[in-house]
């Protein structure tokens, strides 16, 4: 009865957990969100669905973390001694 009580039924451990799946395939940056929160929010979920049975293998989760990371990149000049570090644009055009 305690288990069932603090656990749920199975039923309620299915819903649970289809909802988490579902969070966790749709897992996506949010604008303007840091790593470190984003880290959290991933961690959460990933925890819960731990808890519930589900196994994640280490190489998928850090795929998964990395995928869903916004791509922003903004080229930087920096000029040491006269030579550019970057002289290429991000699709690989040149910037001179």
């Amino acid at each position: 009865m305690l288990e069932v009580t603090h656990e749920g039924t199975i039923d309620v451990r299915r819903a649970r957990k289809h909802t988490l799946v579902s969070k966790y395939e749709s897992f996506q940056m949010k604008n303007g969100e840091t790593i470190s929160k984003l880290q959290t929010r991933f961690a959460h979920i990933v925890n819960h669905l731990l808890g519930l049975g589900k196994m994640f293998e280490d190489e998928k989760l850090n795929i998964k973390i990395l995928n869903c990371l916004i791509r922003i990149w903004e080229p930087k000049i920096t000029s040491i001694k006269g030579i550019q570090e970057s002289s290429y644009n991000d699709d690989g055009s040149s910037l001179r």
